[in-house]
C-alpha cells in the first residue's frame, strides 16, 4: 500500500466513521471509498470495510438502542432473510475487476444518498411491513452485502423512508443494527480473508471506533451536519468513478 495511507487514511477513516453513524450506518461505502482512493488492494478492501462496520455498528446499536430508537418490528423480517444471505456473499470472491464494477456503483448509489439525504418530515402514518417484500428485499441487500464488504443500511434506510415504513431516527437504529448483523454473517462467510488484513487495522479501528462513539452521539442529539454529508458524497463519487474506470 502506498506510503500516505498510514498517516492520512486513518482521518478518512474517523471522518465517515463520524458521518455515517449520526445517521445509523457503519461508513462501510466510506472506508471502501477511502481505500479505493488510497489505491488498497481488493483483497484487503472487503475484510476490512466489514471490520470496521462491526465496531462502528456495534456502538451505533447500543447508542440508539439504549435511547429507545430501535423496532424489533422493522428489524426482524429483514434481517430474517439478510443474514443468512450476507453469509453466502461472503464466501463468494468475485474478480477483481468485477468487485471493482460493483463496488464503484455502490459507492455512486451511496454518493447520491449521502447528498440527497434529508430528514422525513411527513406526518403520515407509518405502514405496516409485507413479510413477504421484507424477506425478498432483505435476502437482496445480504447477498450484496456479503459480496462488496458493505453493510446493507445505505439501501435498506431510504426504502424504510420511501415507503414510510418507520420513523426517521427509529430508522436508523434499526439500520445499525441490519449493518452490524449482516457485517458479521459476511465475514463469517469468508474468514479466511482476515488473513489479508493488514497490521495498520488496528489503528483503522480506533480511527473509526472514535468517530463512532462521536457521530453516534450527534445523531442522538439530532445535530445537523448537511454541509459535511455533502462534500464527502464528492468524496465518494471520485472513488466510484476511480473504481469502474481506473
Amino acid at each position: 500500500m502506498p506510503e500516505n495511507v498510514d498517516l492520512i487514511l486513518p482521518l478518512a477513516i474517523f471522518v465517515m466513521a463520524l458521518l455515517y453513524s449520526s445517521v445509523g450506518h457503519a461508513g462501510a461505502s466510506g472506508y471502501l471509498a477511502a481505500m479505493a482512493l488510497f489505491g488498497v488492494t481488493a483483497a484487503v478492501m472487503k475484510p476490512a470495510a466489514l471490520t470496521l462496520n462491526i465496531l462502528v455498528a456495534t456502538i451505533a446499536t447500543i447508542q440508539f438502542y439504549r435511547t429507545g430508537l430501535f423496532s424489533w418490528r422493522i428489524f426482524l423480517p429483514f434481517a430474517a432473510s439478510s443474514v443468512p444471505l450476507a453469509f453466502v456473499g461472503g464466501m463468494i470472491t468475485l474478480p477483481n475487476l468485477v468487485y471493482k464494477q460493483i463496488v464503484g456503483a455502490v459507492l455512486l448509489f451511496a454518493a447520491y444518498r449521502l447528498f440527497r439525504y434529508t430528514q422525513k418530515t411527513s406526518a403520515d402514518a407509518v405502514r405496516p411491513i409485507p413479510i413477504y417484500a421484507a424477506i425478498i428485499i432483505g435476502a437482496a441487500i445480504g447477498l450484496l452485502s456479503g459480496l462488496t464488504g458493505v453493510g446493507g443500511g445505505i439501501f435498506l434506510s431510504p426504502l424504510l423512508l420511501l415507503m414510510n415504513w418507520g420513523e426517521t431516527r427509529e430508522i436508523s437504529g434499526v439500520s445499525a443494527a441490519f449493518i452490524l448483523v449482516n457485517s458479521i454473517s459476511g465475514l463469517l462467510g469468508n474468514y479466511t480473508s482476515v488473513q489479508f488484513l493488514p497490521n495498520v487495522i488496528f489503528v483503522w479501528g480506533i480511527a473509526a471506533v472514535a468517530g463512532g462513539l462521536i457521530g453516534s452521539e450527534l445523531g442522538r442529539r439530532r445535530l445537523e451536519t448537511k454541509t459535511l454529508r455533502r462534500i464527502l458524497a464528492v468524496v465518494l463519487l471520485i472513488a466510484g468513478l476511480k473504481m469502474i474506470f481506473a
